[in-house]
C-alpha cells in the first residue's frame, strides 16, 4: 500500500524543483493568473513568513505590506499556477515561523542580511 502512495506522491513533485529558500528570504513568486479566457503572470513579492508540510503539499506563506495593508498569501510549492520563485534576498533568522512581522510596522518589519560564514565583522577588521 505504501508503494502506491509514494508513486502518487512522485507523480504530484515538479519535475523542475523551486530554488532553495527559506523562512526569511524576500522573494519574488511569479503566479500563473487566469482572467476569462485569457491567461496571465503576475508577481507578489515579500518575506516568506513561514513553511508548512513536506512532499508535493508542501506550503510557503508570503507577506508584504500594500498600501498600508499587510498581505499574506498562501502558495503550494507544486502548483501549476506558480511558474518561478526568485530569491532576492536572504536573512538570518532564529525561528522557523515568523508570525511576530504581523504585529510590526515599518522599520521594524527589516531582517538582518544574511552574513557570510568567512566574512569578518567589520569593527574587527578596523582594530586589525
Amino acid at each position: 500500500m505504501s508503494k502506491i502512495l509514494e508513486a502518487i506522491r512522485q507523480e504530484q513533485l515538479k519535475k523542475d524543483a523551486a530554488p532553495e529558500f527559506s523562512v526569511g528570504d524576500s522573494v519574488r513568486v511569479h503566479v500563473k493568473i487566469k482572467e476569462g479566457d485569457k491567461e496571465r503572470v503576475q508577481v507578489f513579492a515579500g518575506t516568506v513568513i513561514a513553511r508548512d508540510g513536506r512532499g508535493a503539499t508542501e506550503t510557503f506563506t508570503v507577506r508584504r505590506i500594500s498600501y498600508g495593508e499587510g498581505v499574506e498569501r498562501i502558495f503550494p510549492i507544486c502548483s501549476p499556477s506558480v511558474t518561478k520563485v526568485e530569491v532576492e534576498k536572504s536573512s538570518r533568522v532564529r525561528r522557523a515561523k515568523l508570525y511576530y512581522l504581523r504585529s510590526r510596522t515599518g522599520k521594524a518589519t527589516k531582517l538582518d542580511d544574511e552574513v557570510e560564514p568567512d566574512a569578518k565583522p567589520v569593527a574587527a577588521a578596523a582594530k586589525a
